[in-house]
């Protein structure tokens, strides 16, 4: 059985999505780990009701920085044997330790069909720029803000203004296609 790492910075529903999929068997694999990099976000609940053990830490708590709490993450990484790790909302871009580590072995799923629309405001960008087709892109993480190669892709049509209604949609078929990509990857 594989061991899957999430990463989370808020609320967690992909985190959640992946967590049931492993506990009915859907995913051949186990979480073994949920990293947080805010205390008090909602994800950590989550975790506690699935029985996955929780790294929380506050980033401006290391002395080193950014160097310096991947090198942690890193550390519980190995212990725990980690196959594949999971960025599921997790707001920081992952530095050099970790990309050092576990390069080509860390995915995202983004709220775009990438190349268009990176960084962390793509759905508003989208509805700015007045785009008639969205999607959901799963990526390997690199060293360029989603710039990694993509794994997957499901696009959808919206022909309104809301954000929140397209953020709404895309969760649904974020939650299907982030499990699908999983399988995928681990069965390789």
């Amino acid at each position: 059985m594989k061991n899957l790492a999430v990463f989370a910075s808020g609320t967690g529903t992909n985190f959640e999505a992946i967590a049931k999929a492993c506990a009915e068997g859907v995913i051949d694999a186990r979480v073994a780990v949920m990293v947080c990099d805010v205390p008090g976000a909602a994800v950590i609940a989550k975790a506690e009701r699935y029985g996955v053990p929780t790294f929380v830490f506050a980033p401006k708590s290391y002395a080193g920085g950014k160097a310096a709490y991947e090198k942690e993450i890193v550390d519980l990484l190995d212990r725990e044997k980690i196959d594949l790790v999971c960025l599921a909302g997790y707001m920081r871009i992952v530095g050099d330790v970790l990309l050092g580590a576990y390069g080509g072995r860390i995915i995202n799923i983004h709220p775009s069909l990438l190349p268009a629309f990176r960084g962390a405001h793509a759905v508003e960008q989208a509805v700015a720029y007045g785009v008639k087709v969205y999607g959901i892109t799963i990526h390997y993480v690199d060293a360029v803000l989603d710039g990694g190669k993509i794994i997957a892709q499901r696009a959808f049509e919206y022909d309104g203004n809301d954000p929140e209604e397209v953020h709404r949609i895309g969760q649904k078929i974020e939650h299907a296609l982030y499990i699908e990509t999983i399988n995928k990857l681990i069965s390789k």
